[in-house]
């Protein structure tokens, strides 16, 4: 018996192949050829190194919020902006204001930051807070200090560690 494969033979085969491996989807959808890789995966929990108005971001609870710190140096003031959970977005939240405490040559203070709701905050809550207290905005400068905020958001009590700016 002679075994002779004809060039439309191998073509045919060729062709059936490739199509048992890209196989079909769906509703008639495109199948994915194995050559492809997956998408990458996303990092659900990435989020920028600096808030939205150039501050330094502090983590409030497990990345459940954020807030950013800015700090003028000239006005002699410090804002704190609270954020979602990727640090991009604004909340606004019920509190009058929010504190900072601050230890530092021994002793421990604590300040307090008024709301001044930002364009866009509803009535009766605010996304940004403001302190004017000069040595509020020295102090959190000193490597010989240390600094917590502290703030409440829909009844649960976030803390969240204020880096020293290494900038000034």
């Amino acid at each position: 018996m002679n075994r002779r494969i004809s060039n439309n033979g191998i073509t045919l085969g060729i062709s059936l192949a490739a199509i048992s491996l890209l196989g079909c989807g769906k509703n008639g959808e495109e199948g994915t050829s194995p050559a492809k890789s997956p998408p990458a995966a996303v990092d659900e929990h990435a989020h920028p190194s600096h808030g939205p108005h150039e501050g330094s971001l502090i983590e409030l609870g497990n990345e459940e919020y954020h807030a950013e710190l800015v700090h003028d140096e000239r006005a002699e003031t410090v804002t704190i902006f609270i954020l979602d959970s990727s640090a991009l977005a604004a909340v606004s939240i019920e509190a009058t204001e929010l504190l900072v405490n601050l230890s530092h040559d021994g002793e421990a203070e604590q300040f307090r930051l008024a709301a001044e709701p930002d364009v866009g905050d509803p009535a009766g809550k605010a996304s940004r807070f403001v302190s004017t207290d000069s040595e509020l905005a020295e102090e959190l400068d000193h490597a010989h200090s240390s600094a917590q905020l502290v703030v409440t958001i829909s009844g649960q009590q976030f803390r969240g560690a204020i880096e020293h700016d290494q900038e000034h």
